[in-house]
């Protein structure tokens, strides 16, 4: 039996789904070979649940993404949002934003423990809760600064500036939080999707989590369709799963710190490190342009070639709201030439930063990262203020206090992992082709975008450009993008404008502490 939090238990409804998924499953398959034309859903019964079995054991599971299920999800933790809803790209989420909602006190994941470790957890979540919104408090006076100075015509007594100073404080504030902190969410998936998370749902990180909550999914499922559990597999065990079984045969108190180390090194003071990329890459993009527009090399050099996909004077796709480049035939040039980047970030910016699926990652196990010292990043606010630094140092510093206490009394790593702050670092390598990198560039790079992934982004445009200039030069904020292609307003964000002329700079001349 799954162990349960002392916390809220989650709150899990099935709000939106297909009619009939499970008859549709099947009527989809059969009408792949009928002569009759289109097999109407009202046409399968349980004589067919054989084709169903059928199909799923042949892995032909084409048919089960058909149906989909919008789920409401409370009292789930960051931590599980991070590690399984959003580790993979067949889903659709909305969370609750912490950069734009304050945390309020006690919404938080408390994990199965009892006595002293029990009490320890809970005054470590109070402490860290408060700092917070003392933290929050503290860099106000640092916000309303670079504020102004951004915004020079606007009055920090005003209602709506000061709204706006107090939502950029939260947003650097965050970092000491807890990765157990609630969240709520709407999260649609398919019936392909929901069978696979019932099947790895006891993999790392948050396994009890995961199982607790994927299992309330599946109920939902079942009472709508029972028909589903003909091919529903159960849960594979922790144990059973390869990377549990390599991770406790390989892992020691100093994996971790070598790790750490010889990974830190290899950055070489990045934030994102560019380790790999396709050989001939502009001539790549520039051939594959000529072939969608049939013509020869003397008709259409590379450079031109190049622009034609990239510079949205020329592809007028580039430049508008709408993210259609993988439906335009000149666009999907752009899959051909590809990046993979070495990157440490931390928790919550990487939870932004996994929100661009088609960029993937091979994100870790959190418990093989676990250290004796805090490990964490630091924004660029923080470092301004000594004081405030100070009292950041020191709230990292008990809370990694707290996580020794915990380990040393034998609580297990999964369960301690819930009080490491937004701030731990995450260590991963992440790839993509540039039609997609294209497209997180353009969003990440404006000075609305988080501010540490922004500065990931600008780390990584910065190489691909020393690469590859003809492909670097067009990698570019909206205002940018919309100032090639002529199109009026120069920012798409309206009365959420950054306040930076930024179509007016070279990536290489963006700065920004806020």
């Amino acid at each position: 039996m799954t162990p349960q939090f002392v916390s809220t238990p989650p709150v899990v409804k099935l709000v939106k789904a297909f009619t009939t998924p499970y008859q549709n499953f099947l009527a989809t398959a059969r009408t792949c070979y009928s002569s009759k034309g289109i097999i109407p859903d009202e046409a399968i019964d349980e004589q067919w649940d054989w084709l169903a079995q059928s199909l799923y054991q042949a892995g032909h599971h084409t048919t089960l993404q058909h149906a989909h299920f919008q789920f409401s999800l409370e009292n789930v933790s960051r931590h599980f949002v991070w590690s399984f809803l959003h580790s993979h790209p067949f889903y659709n989420s909305e969370q609750v934003s912490q950069r734009y909602v304050t945390v309020k006190p006690g919404m938080v994941a408390i994990p199965p423990l009892q006595g002293e470790a029990l009490a320890l957890y809970q005054e470590t979540i109070a402490y860290q809760m408060r700092q917070y919104q003392l933290l929050s408090e503290r860099l106000l006076p640092l916000v309303e600064h670079e504020y102004c100075q951004r915004f020079p015509a606007r009055k920090p007594a005003e209602k709506k500036t000061r709204a706006e100073i107090q939502k950029k404080a939260q947003e650097v504030a965050r970092y000491v939080l807890p990765v157990a902190t609630f969240t709520y969410l709407y999260h649609t998936i398919s019936g392909l999707s929901l069978l696979r998370y019932y099947r790895l749902c006891q993999q790392y990180d948050t396994p009890t989590e995961q199982t607790l909550v994927v299992q309330k999914m599946v109920d939902a499922l079942l009472a709508l369709e029972p028909r589903y559990s003909v091919i529903l597999e159960q849960p594979l065990p922790l144990e059973e799963s390869p990377e549990y079984q390599f991770f406790q045969a390989h892992h020691d108190g100093d994996t971790a710190r070598e790790f750490i180390q010889e990974f830190d090194q290899s950055l070489g003071g990045r934030v994102s490190k560019l380790t790999g990329f396709k050989e001939g890459s502009e001539e790549l993009l520039a051939a594959a342009v000529r072939e969608v527009l049939g013509l020869p090399q003397s008709r259409l050099a590379d450079a031109e070639a190049i622009a034609l996909a990239l510079n949205p004077a020329l592809n007028r796709w580039l430049a508008e709201p709408l993210n259609s480049t993988t439906h335009s035939k000149l666009s999907r040039c752009l899959v051909h030439p590809s990046y993979t980047f070495r990157k440490k970030i931390s928790h919550c910016a990487d939870s932004q930063d996994q929100r661009h699926r088609m960029t993937p990652a091979s994100r870790p196990i959190l418990a093989g990262h676990l250290t004796a010292a805090p490990d964490t990043i630091t924004p660029a606010l923080i470092q301004r203020d000594e004081a405030v630094r100070a009292m950041y140092d020191e709230t990292l510093d008990r809370t990694w206090d707290a996580i020794g206490r915990l380990r040393t009394m034998g609580v297990p790593d999964e369960f301690v992992q819930y009080l490491l702050p937004n701030a731990v670092a995450i260590r991963f390598s992440e790839s993509g082709d540039l039609l997609n990198l294209r497209h997180k560039y353009a969003m990440r790079l404006c000075y609305n975008a988080q501010e540490e992934i922004w500065r990931a982004s600008v780390d990584e445009v910065q190489q691909i450009t020393a690469l590859h200039p003809r492909i670097g030069n067009y990698l570019l904020p909206p205002c940018t993008l919309r100032h090639l292609a002529a199109q009026r307003p120069l920012c798409p964000e309206g009365p959420r404008y950054c306040g930076e002329p930024v179509w007016r700079l070279k990536v290489d001349e963006y700065q920004r502490v806020i």
